[in-house]
């Protein structure tokens, strides 16, 4: 994939791994354009490797959705960006190959989601929050959001860090289920990637694919209904 050197979503191949990172200089937010950099990013990866590495810039994983438009009244807009969010969701969550995250920095809302979504998660030690704040800042949690948790976060955490939108340091983050090990900053991206890489020279890829099926696909049928109903839901709510 040819990008521009400054361009919000790059693709690199690295071997038999397809790496994506977002670095828009700011705070890695979801627009509908970043959305679609990333789905044809996703696209290329499962055409030319075996398993992708979803990075941030240093400090910054993602702050989730474009507040502006999530904050804005236009509602075909709100919906747009929000289906198109869960719908990578999903994606992520369902892809055919290995998803492996390396968390720089401070992830939020669907930052923290799209982690939730991967299959291995490494995160930086260092002051940084991770978790889903949509309560605290007057959004409900989408269902599509609330599928995906309830097979990733730990039980003794899933209410706290949904309900009352409790934000956690690494460490916390760890223990919660956002995250699965963490790395010195200088190097999650190069832990990601070998662990990555060894998972294409180990793993059969028809069978991962099935048992993607198995272990995730109540899952994805929930979130994909209850997207449906988060798009629904913006509309509803501002009639009220």
């Amino acid at each position: 994939m040819s990008t521009a050197p400054d361009a919000p979503v790059t693709y690199t191949q690295r071997d038999a791994v397809g790496l994506i990172t977002l670095d828009d200089g700011r705070a890695n937010a979801f627009s509908l354009d970043v959305i679609a950099a990333v789905n044809a990013a996703l696209d290329r990866a499962e055409a030319d490797a075996r398993a992708v590495v979803l990075s941030g810039r240093p400090g910054r994983f993602s702050a989730g959705f474009d507040l502006a438009v999530m904050n804005g009244d236009d509602v075909d807009a709100v919906q747009a960006l929000l289906r198109a969010g869960g719908e990578l969701s999903i994606r992520i969550w369902m892809h055919p190959q290995p998803v492996i995250a390396a968390c720089t920095g401070h992830a939020m809302a669907l930052g923290a989601i799209l982690l939730m979504a991967a299959d291995t998660r490494y995160g930086v030690a260092g002051a940084y929050k991770i978790g889903t704040n949509e309560v605290a800042i007057g959004l409900p949690v989408p269902r599509f959001a609330v599928a995906i948790a309830r097979d990733r976060l730990s039980r003794r955490h899933l209410q706290t860090a949904l309900h009352q939108a409790e934000i956690f340091d690494p460490p916390g983050a760890v223990d919660a289920g956002f995250l699965d090990a963490l790395c010195e900053p200088e190097e999650v991206e190069a832990t990601a990637i070998a662990h990555a890489q060894r998972l294409t020279e180990t793993l059969h890829r028809g069978a991962f694919r099935r048992t993607r099926e198995f272990v995730r696909g109540e899952a994805a049928r929930l979130a994909a209904e209850g997207l449906v109903a988060d798009v629904a839901d913006v509309a509803d709510a501002r009639r009220r």
